[in-house]
């Protein structure tokens, strides 16, 4: 049997790269997948391929920036499957290359809302379901920069260090109630978001590579194979880590 069969997952942010990669991994190993996204027609097309490669998956459109439609976000997840086994909340923005002092507040406020509202609106929802199932997993997005400081990106680190507070809180909150919560934390991963930041800034990718000790991007599928671990019974005792997948950039 596959680990995660009929085990019901959901995912933000999955209409493409870390996301989408992350569902087609979970359908893969038998898991029924809720794909959600802003994106209405990138989730009809993930759901799509994992139709066709045999397995099962909703598409659903929420903005987790709004309480009310994550609320029903989660309630449409538990009427098509009955339950919600595992959560990860992945639904992120980046921010242009921007010092402190010259960011905008409309930037800063668009990149706190989605990163690090939107997570915790998850949060709130995903664990009072789970709560009621007396079980469940959650991991959340966070990131390398949530780890240390990253020139340049300050309100981008900023939201992902909230990410792992976030994380780190609720893991002790509720551990006694059998939820495991915990963070993944890639450094810069080659998908459609980065693949455009490179476009608008074409120095970008040869400083990215020189700073991180493989000289070379993450890929989605090893973030994938992360989440999908910390999913898993085999880490049934990690709980309220900020797991980093960033090739040792952090150990530096």
């Amino acid at each position: 049997m596959r680990p995660f069969t009929e085990q019901v997952v959901l995912i933000t942010g999955a209409a493409s790269g870390i996301g989408r990669t992350t569902a087609l991994a979970f359908a893969a190993e038998g898991a029924l997948v809720a794909a959600a996204d802003i994106d209405g027609r990138g989730v009809d097309g993930v759901a799509d391929e994992i139709a066709a490669c045999g397995g099962r998956a909703v598409p659903l459109r929420a903005d987790v920036t709004d309480g009310r439609q994550v609320e029903q976000l989660i309630g449409q997840v538990v009427r098509e499957f009955g339950r919600l086994d595992i959560a990860f909340n992945n639904a992120g923005v980046e921010g242009a290359p921007v010092r402190t002092a010259d960011v905008s507040e409309d930037d800063f406020d668009r990149i706190m809302s989605v990163n690090v509202r939107g997570v915790w609106l998850c949060m709130k929802y995903e664990i009072k379901q789970m709560l009621r199932q007396e079980g469940g997993v959650i991991i959340n997005t966070a990131s390398a920069a949530g780890l240390v400081g990253a020139h340049s990106l300050p309100v981008y680190a900023a939201s992902k260090h909230a990410v792992v507070g976030l994380t780190r809180s609720a893991a002790v909150e509720y551990a006694r109630k059998g939820l495991r919560i915990n963070a993944v934390c890639p450094a810069v991963v080659r998908t459609p978001m980065i693949e455009r930041a490179f476009t608008q800034f074409p120095d970008l990718l040869a400083a990215t590579t020189a700073n991180n000790p493989t000289r070379r991007l993450g890929e989605p599928e090893e973030v994938a194979a992360a989440v999908l671990w910390l999913a898993s019974p085999d880490a049934s005792f990690v709980n309220g880590v900020a797991f980093p997948v960033d090739g040792g950039l952090t150990a530096q």
